[in-house]
């Protein structure tokens, strides 16, 4: 079978440091073409990460008939406006998290998409990690009881002002950029949306962006799920799952390690056991589960309806931070 060739919109350091070496190892995706708008930092890019093409702006690769598909690593107050320019070349697109800046620009840029056929995927790589896969079958079979809280933690220090994590202007944050993960792992495990959220938030006086973040999800019930998140913090990260006869861990459920098994660590009245979960590489995963998608015309592994959810939850914390109180996750 031949690999479909894909083209990246950016010169990404997430893509040189986490993506490139694996999908050396893809029996589906071939890194074609990157495009940036200097032209000489994408010829060395592509020299660099053995890219074919090399272009000196967005719409050249967009209107390369050879890409056939398109990854967008772009800075998130550029992912709508990429992802329409995108579909109307034709072109799937698996974007970056935070697909959008909101629920509506979510729901917009799927509805767009849907209307030119073309598949969209938000690029939560985690889900697709053996490690993730056997907590989910885990809770569903009711091996820890009825899943009553998730207790969530991801934090890093990052006090660099010209970080694109750091500039409000471009989406950058806490809440975009590390809380988009535990509000999704929680929504994942519980296989349900929370009606009301609830935040308290700081934002650093010189870059405006959140530093440091905690939130109430009510799942209903009294299921609850609950992390703190920081940008300035010192760095961890760690996701727990109780349930009303058993509990399990996540050692490292977000930045996984690609040479070590995972490891999931599940407590019952039988007893306490570590289970290792087989090595992988959780973007091989996602990129080959999603161009396995393309090939096969069939739905996106992750589908977008989940990404504009998640993007409702959010909208939803920054609210509530505002306001002070429990604010309702809307529904799109």
């Amino acid at each position: 079978m031949d690999k479909l060739r894909m083209g990246v919109l950016g010169c990404s350091r997430h893509y040189e440091l986490r993506v490139a070496l694996p999908l050396r190892s893809s029996l589906l995706v071939e890194p074609y073409a990157v495009a940036s708008r200097n032209e000489a930092k994408a010829k060395e890019f592509a020299d660099k990460l053995d890219f074919p093409k090399a272009y000196g702006a967005y719409g050249d690769l967009l209107a390369d008939p050879a890409v056939d598909f398109v990854y967008i690593p772009l800075p998130n107050h550029l992912h709508l406006e990429y992802i329409k320019k995108t579909a109307d070349a034709g072109k799937p697109v698996l974007c970056e998290k935070p697909i959008c800046l909101n629920a509506k620009e979510a729901a917009e840029a799927a509805a767009y998409c849907q209307s030119r056929n073309v598949p969209l995927m938000e690029a939560f790589m985690y889900r697709f990690h053996p490690q993730w896969v056997r907590a989910k079958e885990i809770v569903v079979a009711g091996e820890i009881g009825e899943l009553l809280a998730v207790h969530g933690h991801f934090s890093y220090s990052n006090k660099d002002g010209n970080n694109i994590r750091n500039r409000a202007d471009a989406g950058g944050g806490a809440i975009y950029d590390i809380g988009c993960y535990t509000a999704s792992s929680a929504r994942y495990l519980f296989g349900r949306e929370p009606a009301r959220v609830t935040s308290t938030l700081i934002r650093d006086p010189s870059f405006k962006t959140d530093i440091l973040v905690s939130a109430i999800l009510d799942f209903g019930e009294g299921r609850t799920a609950t992390f703190t998140i920081g940008t300035q913090m010192h760095p961890g990260q760690r996701v727990d799952a109780v349930g009303s006869d058993g509990s399990l861990s996540i050692e490292v459920p977000f930045n996984m390690y690609p040479d070590v098994p995972g490891k999931v660590t599940v407590s019952t009245g039988v007893g306490r056991r570590l289970i290792e979960t087989e090595i992988a590489d959780q973007y091989l995963l996602e990129f080959d589960a999603y161009a396995g998608s393309i090939i096969q015309q069939r739905e996106a592994p992750t589908p977008v309806s989940d990404a504009i959810a998640n993007m409702a939850v959010l909208d939803a914390l920054f609210k509530s931070a505002a306001s002070g109180a429990w604010e309702t996750v809307q529904k799109y």
